[in-house]
């Protein structure tokens, strides 16, 4: 695999973005179009992706995109009946992946069965790829790190917030801020956290970003893909839903010089469900981003689908 520095994407998509001049007046990304192919995949076999496979995280090195996705069989417990695993396909188009025969990452520990390992997020930092995930025991759902070279051997960090009980959606900023490295994190406000090493964190108290009363994220917000640093700060695209759980998809921007920060926030939503799998799936009304990319001169962001297939949007600047 080539390594892509982060300064090397810092530098790509400012260079991107400011070809445009409403970009100089707009911080966000997108407009994102969804692939009329949707869903890119799909559920298969009879085992550990036999029954949903969703929630899928990216990573690039400028000519492969390599997915992890969140797969789910029928061994689990609840109202869902699955254990969640991790797999891992690669593209070199965006759009049509070939899939690894099995699981790299699964839960073994006891505080993350029998629901497994969910909804992963990747971050590339230097030569190793820091993964992510919600660690679920059937009653509670906490955040959980585990580290690799090179993503089929893992190293296990275990819980990132032992302390604080149910915490979901650890997304990192890829490089160090002031000193540190900062997470965002949270599936009803969202926090922030700093470390020195990428393994201990230390959350700050009040949240960043929460919902907004009588907007498309009233009910929650939860961060989405890896931040972006951009020319205007910190850019977070996030997951969001209102009071009648409808999924949509925002985005936000923090100070470069304080992460804690929160500049700016879009006031309309960029993507919603609308494709069937999208509105009727095994959570109807959700599209979940976790996944953003960029192959040649257009980024590709990835989306659970009713958290039953795996989606994909397209933005070329």
């Amino acid at each position: 695999m080539k390594t892509v520095f982060p300064l090397l994407l810092t530098i790509s998509l400012v260079a991107a973005l400011a070809c445009s001049t409403e970009y100089e007046e707009n911080w966000q990304m997108g407009p994102f179009v969804k692939y009329e192919g949707n869903p890119i995949i799909t559920p298969q076999g009879d085992t550990w992706e036999a029954k949903d496979v969703f929630n899928p995280a990216s990573w690039s090195d400028g000519e492969t995109i390599y997915m992890l996705y969140r797969a789910e069989d029928s061994t689990g417990i609840g109202i869902w009946n699955g254990e969640s695993v991790v797999g891992l396909a690669t593209s070199t188009d965006g759009l049509h992946f070939d899939r690894h025969p099995e699981p790299i990452y699964r839960a073994v520990e006891e505080w993350e069965l029998p629901g497994g390992a969910e909804d992963p997020r990747i971050a590339k930092i230097d030569d190793t790829f820091w993964l992510t995930y919600t660690a679920y025991d059937g009653e509670t759902a906490r955040q959980a790190l585990a580290s690799s070279k090179d993503l089929f051997e893992w190293e296990r960090h275990g819980l990132i917030f032992p302390e604080l009980g149910w915490t979901k959606a650890g997304a990192i900023v890829p490089q160090k801020i002031n000193g540190k490295y900062w997470m965002y994190f949270g599936d009803t406000n969202i926090w922030i956290a700093h470390s020195e090493d990428l393994i201990n964190w230390t959350p700050v108290e009040e949240p960043v970003m929460r919902p907004r009363e009588g907007m498309f994220d009233s009910r929650l917000v939860e961060p989405g893909p890896t931040p972006l640093i951009t020319e205007h700060g910190i850019l977070m695209l996030y997951n969001s839903a209102d009071e009648d759980l409808v999924y949509r998809t925002g985005q936000a921007l923090f100070d470069i010089n304080d992460p804690g920060n929160l500049l700016k926030r879009s006031d309309e939503f960029f993507m919603e469900p609308d494709f069937e799998l999208e509105v009727d799936g095994q959570i109807p009304n959700v599209v979940f981003i976790e996944g953003l990319s960029r192959l040649g001169d257009t980024w590709f962001l990835y989306f659970g689908m009713g958290d039953s297939g795996i989606g994909v949007a397209t933005w070329t600047p």
